[in-house]
């Protein structure tokens, strides 16, 4: 070869790009704190936008005398009053309204008219925050959830209480058990003098039927007041449930447990068409909140698709099979790393015992 050629060298192989490895802790957090910065402008054009719909779901609950129309009203209402809660959640969160004093007494106003006043859900909704599918802290600000170590545990009575805080009709009529009882009565009979405003949302709920009901007729005030409540209880509860209790969802033991890792594996993402997720307040990207709960509801989805770490949460949405899913979870087996169902959770064997003497293996 002359020296003067030039020398050809083999092809190289492609380099695989670098992946990085995924956050992890505070700097999970710290990426997500630029979706934390509110749009006051947003939060204000989004309340009147949700007022207004309010206003005229009720007004035609109250001005046109045909019952269905009334009814239909009065559920529109109430899928309108959950967006409504996702304004006052926010604004105790500190995601929005940050500083206002205007706010501060419309969403009092707000708590007291859904039943939720301010103390009752500041204590037990950011103690749920702390503790997260924390199993021995699940039953406040949420739903009790148990191992099956802990089912073994139970008194057949107290499986039965279980059972009825987790069954479907519960949840179904959480008007009843989630808010007058869950909302009312427990935080009242704990302390009344920190809660005492609870009772009196209550008496402000009862008078403002009887007010409808006098004035305008017992149609008037089911359509415009207690069917609304109602739906809106109903939706609320099962949320509070599912994002919280589904298939897919991984926990881990007391010693082990991880705020960030419970964000990301024990908070569901729920999945809605864009009507829902108007009426929901876009709270179906829950484990997105759980990382940040100074994200407004508005910013969710950006920053969802702006973390790559939360592209892969376990799932849910409203269709019959995965609402079946979600109610028949009943127990978190740590040996198979799932949920069981009841029947399943019941015909596990017994753990085997040592016979009586028998010398320790260590």
């Amino acid at each position: 070869m002359d020296a003067a050629s030039p020398v050809t060298q083999p092809p190289q192989p492609a380099q695989a790009p670098s992946i990085a490895a995924p956050r992890t802790g505070a700097e999970l957090i710290k990426a997500s704190a630029p979706f934390a910065e509110e749009r006051p402008l947003t939060s204000w054009l989004l309340l009147a936008e949700t007022l207004a719909a309010l206003a005229a779901t009720l007004a035609l609950a109250v001005l046109v005398p045909r019952w269905p129309v009334q009814v239909l009203a009065g559920i529109l209402a109430g899928l309108i009053q959950v967006r409504l809660f996702i304004f006052y959640h926010d604004a105790l969160h500190g995601a929005i309204f940050r500083g206002s004093l205007l706010a501060r007494p419309i969403m009092s106003l707000v708590g007291f008219y859904t039943i939720a006043v301010r103390s009752v859900w500041t204590e037990s909704h950011d103690f749920h925050h702390q503790h997260n599918s924390d199993i021995g802290y699940s039953s406040v600000g949420s739903y009790p959830l148990v191992s099956v170590g802990m089912l073994r545990r139970l008194t057949p009575s107290q499986v039965r209480q279980y059972r009825a805080a987790r069954h479907p009709l519960t949840i179904a009529l959480g008007y009843l058990t989630v808010f007058l009882i869950g909302m009312v009565v427990g935080p009242f009979k704990r302390d009344p003098g920190k809660h005492w405003g609870a009772p009196l949302a209550v008496a402000l709920h009862l008078g403002l039927i009887a007010a409808v009901w006098l004035t305008a007729g017992w149609m008037v005030a089911l359509a415009a007041v207690i069917i609304p409540t109602a739906v809106a209880s109903a939706v609320g509860s099962y949320l509070f449930y599912a994002q919280h209790n589904f298939p897919a969802m991984q926990l881990k033991g007391r010693r082990d447990w991880n705020y960030v890792y419970a964000a990301l594996n024990s908070s569901s993402m729920f999945e809605m068409g864009p009507l829902m997720e108007w009426f929901t307040g876009s709270i179906g990207y829950h484990h997105v909140h759980h990382l940040n709960h100074r994200i407004p509801f508005y910013r969710l989805r950006e920053a969802m698709r702006a973390i790559p770490e939360c592209h892969h949460p376990g799932t849910t949405s409203w269709r019959l099979r995965d609402v079946r899913g979600c109610l028949s979870m009943f127990a978190w087996d740590a040996e198979q790393g799932r949920m069981l169902t009841r029947r399943e959770a019941m015909a596990l064997p017994a753990p085997a015992t040592a016979p009586v003497g028998a010398a320790a293996t260590g």
